[in-house]
């Protein structure tokens, strides 16, 4: 099963944040099973805690993961986020720094440290481009490069911010993965992010708050896919 693989480009991250909870999750976590099958592009879903353990057990092909966690080492820290926990459940990986759930530069390189030390892939979001730099010394898997300013907005970062977010990722660490997510609203927006040279696109209100979220989740996973094709093939 594709899940049980190595994430590769091109792929697309689908977190639904609290827009949505309990069996309206794992309906959108089986659209976006169905999608990553049907287009052979790999899909981060990103749970909300409560949902991890049955969209993990009920879906074959997407990564599932966990919206944050704690750095603490199992044993005390009542309500902390246990990182053992969270794989226990099915959690693939874990999504970092987000600006709801913002860390301190040396918290987040304890937080991806712990991460690492229980095999979990790490997704790291950073606000500007001197942040995607630093947030690139520290070694996760992937940078989500989204000014703050932009996320559930209607607007997408212009493409000269794709591409400086993609260089400054890459003069630091070529094997880190770029995903620009902020105000993607369709399949076209995702179509032009990786078509300018970024490896990845994501949306949460763009796709919880669509007229279809289902469909809208296939037009943007289809979109990810025709890009790199497109890209890779000189069209």
């Amino acid at each position: 099963m594709r899940k049980n693989e190595a994430i590769r480009p091109p792929f697309f991250e689908i977190g639904p944040k609290n827009y949505m909870y309990g069996k309206r999750v794992l309906d959108l976590a089986h659209a976006a099973d169905l999608a990553s099958g049907k287009y052979d592009v790999d899909v981060i879903f990103t749970a909300p805690y409560a949902d991890i353990r049955l969209v993990a057990e009920q879906t074959e092909n997407i990564h599932v993961f966990a919206p944050h966690m704690d750095a603490e080492p199992t044993g005390r820290g009542l309500a902390n986020v246990l990182p053992e926990s969270l794989k226990a459940a099915g959690a693939q990986g874990v999504m970092l720094n987000h600006s709801e759930k913002p860390l301190t530069y040396s918290l987040l390189a304890k937080t991806i440290a712990r991460a690492k030390e229980i095999g979990f892939y790490t997704i790291v979001c950073a606000d500007s481009i001197a942040e995607t730099k630093a947030v690139a010394l520290l070694g996760p898997d992937i940078i989500v490069a989204e000014p703050v300013e932009l996320i559930a907005s209607a607007r997408g970062a212009d493409l000269s911010y794709l591409s400086a977010a993609y260089d400054a990722v890459k003069s630091v660490d070529p094997g880190i993965m770029v995903l620009v997510g902020a105000g993607i609203r369709n399949g076209r927006d995702v179509y032009d992010v990786i078509m300018h040279g970024c490896d990845a696109s994501g949306t949460s209100s763009g796709v919880t708050l669509a007229d279809d979220p289902e469909k809208m989740i296939d037009e943007m996973v289809a979109a990810a896919r025709e890009a790199w094709d497109a890209r890779h093939s000189g069209k």
